[in-house]
């Protein structure tokens, strides 16, 4: 069977399932070993070497002009990823990002933070995926060490706390803790800057 170019996107963005033994998944793994390959040659550049950023640039096909992130650093599908302004993501960030994330303006991300947007079936584990996209809004705080589910939107000027599991929605000005994460508090609009 004949499948168009970016159907298995279209899959994807409806949240699967794909099959990796279809043909249409195909693009998938050309995109997954664009990606880490982009990854892995930013990743050989010393720090203070300012050159790593073209590569993450080729990565994400923009200008990173307004955005800063620092090495080491993995993303596989970099092709999925969209970043508002001033986004800024520490060390050692894992985004696995084939269902899709979406920085707000202003997102910062701390250190070890993990970004998961594709689960396994729990019987066809090794074949069939399925998606989530994560949505981080206006300014938002990630603690280090965070992961974040797939399919999860935080807020904007959330704060999540060094160690969070996100496996649920959190809303705007919300400040979210634990494993899994969940509300202790709610920031007050009037006090939050840009």
């Amino acid at each position: 069977m004949e499948y168009r170019e970016g159907y298995v996107y279209e899959l994807m963005d409806q949240g699967g399932p794909t099959d990796n033994r279809e043909p249409y998944f195909r693009e998938a793994v050309d995109e997954m070993t664009r990606s880490r390959t982009l990854c892995a040659r930013a990743n050989q550049v010393l720090p203070d070497d300012p050159s790593y950023v073209g590569y993450l640039e080729e990565l994400f096909a923009r200008k990173l002009d307004d955005v800063r992130i620092l090495t080491p650093f993995t993303c596989d599908f970099g092709n999925r990823v969209t970043f508002g302004r001033n986004v800024f993501i520490n060390h050692s960030a894992i985004l696995s990002a084939s269902g899709g994330i979406e920085f707000g303006d202003g997102v910062q991300v701390a250190p070890g933070v993990r970004i998961a947007t594709i689960n396994h079936d729990f019987n066809a584990r090794h074949s069939i995926y399925t998606y989530g996209k994560v949505t981080i809004g206006k300014n938002a705080w990630i603690g280090m060490n965070v992961t974040i589910c797939p399919g999860v939107t935080i807020g904007e000027y959330a704060v999540i706390g060094a160690g969070a599991v996100v496996t649920r929605d959190i809303p705007d000005y919300a400040v979210a803790v634990g494993s899994p994460a969940r509300v202790i508090k709610t920031l007050d609009p009037n006090e939050q800057t840009e």
